[in-house]
């Protein structure tokens, strides 16, 4: 059987005049989009249109929950209640699937962003608290985990449907989280690195850390961030030498 695995973009983080990353290119690469629903990034138009191509492209479409951080771009760390944060999650993912549905989509899956999926990370608590929160919205809804982190004992405990994530330009700790990004090393922007050391992870099924370490994972998704000065290229880079190891690129389906 060929093995398969989905590339997954965060996306549809414009807002009004100011255009981040390049979401047109990037859906004619992934398999499934994580869009931002607004807080974080984003806006209501940007979120409609976005939808819409992800929508024509056949790109599966994932609801991206953040911090109200529009300054820090939902990765500043803020401390809440595990109601208040169930509720800021909720209006997200029924803002995502309200637009979603009037733009011809349906929303598939769900994706913590930055400061919030860090802190769910190392937290089950506040994983459970969010996941709860996105199973009481659909109660079939597809979490996208990071693999081997408090976000997948969370989803596994909940028995909910889950996939697991690794990040094409992240470098890892030892427990499968990631590095800071204030530290040295901890974001890879060259291409010709980040395509054969994912093609290597997904042969593997395991995570390779920065000290060597390898973290046996369920791979189903790989994440390409759509911020970075690189960001199409280190996608490109990634499919190809995916296919270039016999991986098949296709949307995941999410298992319990």
């Amino acid at each position: 059987m060929t093995q398969t695995v989905d590339l997954n973009a965060d996306m549809g983080e414009s807002y009004g005049p100011w255009v981040m990353g390049n979401d047109a290119e990037l859906l004619k690469i992934v398999s499934s989009a994580n869009i931002a629903c607004g807080l974080h990034a984003g806006d209501w138009d940007v979120m409609a249109t976005t939808m819409a191509d992800a929508a024509r492209k056949g790109v599966g479409i994932g609801a991206h929950p953040g911090f109200a951080d529009l300054q820090g771009f939902g990765r500043r760390r803020v401390s809440m209640s595990g109601q208040s944060l169930a509720n800021l999650v909720r209006y997200q993912v029924g803002a995502a699937i309200a637009v979603a549905r009037a733009a011809g989509g349906e929303v598939r899956h769900v994706k913590l962003h930055g400061a919030m999926a860090n802190m769910a990370a190392e937290d089950e608590a506040m994983a459970k608290a969010a996941y709860e929160a996105v199973l009481s919205v659909d109660p079939e809804m597809i979490l996208v985990v990071l693999a081997g982190t408090a976000q997948e004992r969370a989803a596994r405990a909940l028995g909910a449907r889950w996939a697991g994530e690794i990040f094409a330009d992240r470098a890892y700790n030892a427990d499968a989280t990631l590095v800071d990004r204030s530290k040295p090393g901890a974001v890879i922007h060259d291409p010709d690195i980040a395509g054969p050391r994912i093609a290597a992870m997904v042969m593997d099924g395991a995570i390779h850390t920065e000290d060597g370490t390898r973290i046996p994972a369920r791979i189903d998704t790989i994440c390409l961030h759509g911020d970075g000065q690189t960001a199409l290229e280190i996608a490109r880079s990634v499919r190809t030498a995916l296919e270039f190891a016999g991986v098949s690129v296709q949307q995941f389906r999410g298992a319990r």
